[in-house]
């Protein structure tokens, strides 16, 4: 899976996720912090990789670089098929919005909405009708085994249950890449695996493509087929 990225524009070489000597730096000067240094990999659409790596590693770091939260220092990125470094930050909302679902460790809730009204929100970025809104993310929620707990605000929620809003959220506007940045960090094991279960089967059956990022690599060769291993910011064998 790892190789040069010859062409982004043939057929044979369309992957979900095309990177080249990808850079990312925090500060300049001699206080500048160089978070990955010259990654170069791709990642064919359908596939779940894994990111693995101890903290620090850069593995967060490059998750967001691949939902579009922030840009590289140098390089090329290409995510489904959109060069990422082209776009404007208008271009790179509408991306988000439309190609990416992304899942974190602390589920990043709105503490003031029901989970109904927190799973909308994608959707409202999208443009989408009310009515619309309403009833995909009842559909949502519903599959995730929480059409019972659809007006309960985050407090009222076991973290079990959030983690389970946060996945109906991510996947609402069924995006083509899910992007899980540990998410089941805050869950017993017994949670853990309904929480990847329930990831996994969205991925397989609708052929889409995940990056999962753990430092726990049983759960990524148990649920992934191709790990990324990440060491001060560079890939290792």
């Amino acid at each position: 899976m790892v190789n040069t990225c010859r062409s982004l524009m043939s057929e044979a070489a369309d992957p979900a996720i095309c990177a080249t000597d990808l850079v990312k730096s925090f500060g300049t000067g001699e206080t500048a912090v160089c978070a990955l240094r010259g990654l170069t990999f791709t990642v064919k659409r359908g596939e779940r990789v894994a990111l693995l790596g101890k903290s620090g590693s850069g593995k967060s770091t490059l998750l967001y670089l691949l939902g579009g939260l922030d840009r590289a220092t140098s390089g090329r990125l290409a995510v489904q098929g959109h060069d990422l470094g082209r776009l404007s930050s208008r271009q790179l909302t509408s991306f988000r919005s439309a190609t990416v679902g992304m899942i974190f460790q602390g589920f990043n809730l709105i503490p003031s909405r029901t989970a109904l009204e927190n799973v909308e929100l994608p959707m409202v970025f999208a443009g989408r009708s009310r009515p619309e809104r309403r009833g995909e993310a009842r559909r949502a929620l519903e599959a995730v085994g929480l059409g019972a707990r659809l007006n309960h605000r985050p407090a009222e929620l076991s973290g079990g249950e959030s983690q389970r809003v946060a996945i109906a959220r991510a996947l609402v506007n069924r995006p083509d890449l899910v992007l899980a940045d540990e998410p089941t960090g805050n869950l017993d094991s017994a949670m853990a695996r309904e929480i990847i279960a329930l990831i996994v089967d969205y991925v397989r059956t609708q052929g889409k493509t995940l990056v999962l990022v753990t430092h726990d690599e049983e759960l990524a060769m148990s649920c992934t087929g191709q790990v990324l291993r990440l060491a001060d910011g560079q890939l290792v064998s």
